[in-house]
C-alpha cells in the first residue's frame, strides 16, 4: 500500500513540473508573438531616430571649446569677405551750375546714388554747388567717369580706398565672444544666492550689453561705408567782370576805395611809429653836431 501511494506521488508531481513547462513555454511564446507583430508593422527601412539636439545652441561663428583650460577663452572662428571703403573728392567748372545739377539728377538715377547733403554759394565772384552724394560701391567708378565726362572741366579729383577688413573682422570676433559671456553672466544670474552677486552680475551684464552695442554700431557703419561709397561733389563758376554785367556799382567801389586808402594810412602811420628808437638819435646827433660846429668856429 506505501509503494502504491509513493508512485501516485511521483506520477503526480512530474505532471504539475509538466503543466508548469508547458504554461511557461506558452507565455514566452506569446510574448515573442506579440513581439514579432510589433516588429513587422514598424516600416521595413525604418532608420533609428537621431539623438535629441543639444539644449543649448552654439553662438553663430563662433566654437567654443569645452575643455576646462579654455572655458574662459571663447573661440571665434569667422570668414569675413573683404571690406573696401572708397571715398572722392572732384571739383568741376562748369558753365551752368542749374544746367549741370539737372545732368547730375540724370546720372544719380542711372548709377542708383542719392543726395546726401547739398550746399550753394553765390558770391560777386562766383558760384559754388557742393553735392554729398552716396552711391552703390559697384556704381562707385562708372558714376566718376560720367562725371568727368560732359559736365565739365574737372579742376581736380581725389580717389582714395581704405581697407577695414582687419578691423571688422577683430570687432565681429569680440562681440560674438562677448556675447557668449552675457549668455554666462544671465545663467549666473539666475542661480544666484545672495543680493551682492546678483548686484555684481548684473553690473556686469550692463557693461557688456553696452560694449555690445557700441559693436554693432561700429560693425553697421563700417557696412554702410563699404555698401554706398562717398562723393564730394563741388561744382564752381566763375563770374566774368565787365561794366555791363557787373553786380558791383560805383557807390562800392567809392566805398572800398576810401577803406582801401585808410588802411594805407594807418599802415603808413604804424610804420612811422615802428622807428621811434631812431627818432630818439635825433636830438643827440643835432647836438653833437652844433657842438662840433662851435668848437670849430673858435
Amino acid at each position: 500500500m506505501k509503494k502504491l501511494l509513493l508512485c501516485f506521488c511521483f506520477l503526480t508531481l512530474i505532471h504539475c513540473r509538466k503543466n508548469e513547462s508547458q504554461s511557461f513555454d506558452a507565455a514566452n511564446l506569446v510574448d515573442v508573438v506579440e513581439e514579432d507583430k510589433m516588429m513587422s508593422a514598424k516600416p521595413q527601412n525604418a532608420e533609428i531616430p537621431p539623438p535629441p539636439p543639444p539644449r543649448e545652441e552654439e553662438p553663430l561663428h563662433a566654437v567654443a571649446d569645452n575643455s576646462d583650460s579654455d572655458q574662459n577663452h571663447p573661440v571665434n572662428t569667422q570668414t569675413v569677405s573683404k571690406k573696401i571703403i572708397k571715398n572722392g573728392d572732384m571739383k568741376i567748372q562748369v558753365g551752368d551750375v542749374q544746367k549741370a545739377r539737372e545732368q547730375i539728377n540724370t546720372i544719380l538715377k542711372s548709377n542708383k546714388a542719392y543726395l546726401q547733403k547739398e550746399e550753394f554759394h553765390n558770391t560777386d565772384i562766383d558760384e559754388n554747388l557742393d553735392l554729398t552724394i552716396r552711391v552703390p560701391h559697384q556704381n562707385f567708378d562708372a558714376l566718376i567717369n560720367s562725371f568727368s565726362n560732359g559736365i565739365g572741366s574737372v579742376l581736380s579729383k581725389n580717389i582714395s580706398s581704405d581697407d577695414v577688413t582687419e578691423e571688422y573682422t577683430d570687432v565681429s570676433i569680440k562681440l560674438a565672444n562677448k556675447k557668449i559671456y552675457l549668455e554666462k553672466y544671465r545663467e549666473m544670474l539666475k542661480s544666484a544666492k545672495t543680493t551682492k552677486d546678483m548686484l555684481e552680475i548684473q553690473e556686469n551684464i550692463r557693461a557688456l550689453e553696452d560694449e555690445i552695442d557700441v559693436s554693432e554700431g561700429r560693425l553697421r557703419f563700417i557696412d554702410d561705408r563699404v555698401n554706398y561709397s562717398t562723393l564730394n561733389l563741388s561744382l564752381y563758376k566763375e563770374k566774368v567782370r565787365s561794366s555791363a554785367t557787373s553786380r558791383i556799382g560805383f557807390g562800392s567801389r567809392f566805398g572800398d576805395s576810401l577803406t582801401k586808402g585808410w588802411n594805407s594810412f594807418v599802415s603808413f602811420l604804424l610804420g612811422i611809429i615802428s622807428l621811434w628808437p631812431f627818432f630818439l638819435l635825433i636830438p643827440v646827433v643835432v647836438f653833437l653836431w652844433r657842438k662840433w660846429r662851435n668848437r670849430r668856429k673858435k
